[in-house]
């Protein structure tokens, strides 16, 4: 909601990349018997993550995991652009700002954790739920009330 509203003011958010578990998840994975995982979101975030798309602003979905779980609710969402299993987040951002014709001072990113700090230290907006690892705290520019997982990405 931060971010439509600053695009309302013309700041210039063009994209936002959020991270997964720890942000649009609790960071809990649910483990069943026959070795699937089952992750919950919230329908604030995801109807947060539609209000950037309507605003003009291009929400992205970067994470280290992969999950069927995760592709599911990418897909459900209609989010155009996302990247899975990724171990440097920074070398997958780079070549997709030069896509859509972005700069990292419009860039809004959110994440909790040491490999979102490459993503948050060069954000424009840098933007953490409040049970982030200490480092990410330190580099946010906003921390949300909301706690990951229950609507923290929407705020």
């Amino acid at each position: 909601e931060l971010l439509v509203k600053a695009q309302g003011k013309g700041l210039g958010v063009k994209l936002a990349i959020f991270d997964v578990d720890g942000v649009l998840t609790d960071g809990r994975i649910y483990i069943g018997e026959q070795g699937e995982s089952f992750k919950a979101f919230s329908t604030l975030d995801g109807h947060g993550l539609k209000l950037l798309q309507q605003a003009g602003i291009t929400p992205v979905i970067i994470t280290g995991r992969d999950s069927p779980a995760v592709r599911r609710r990418v897909a459900d969402l209609g989010l155009a652009h996302a990247a899975y299993g990724v171990k440097d987040k920074l070398a997958v951002a780079t070549p997709l700002l030069d896509q859509l014709g972005a700069g990292w001072g419009e860039v809004a990113a959110m994440g909790d954790d040491w490999p979102d700090l490459p993503l948050l230290s060069r954000a424009g907006f840098a933007c953490a739920p409040p049970g982030a690892h200490a480092e990410v705290l330190a580099l946010a520019h906003h921390v949300t009330r909301a706690a990951a997982g229950h609507g923290a990405a929407r705020e």
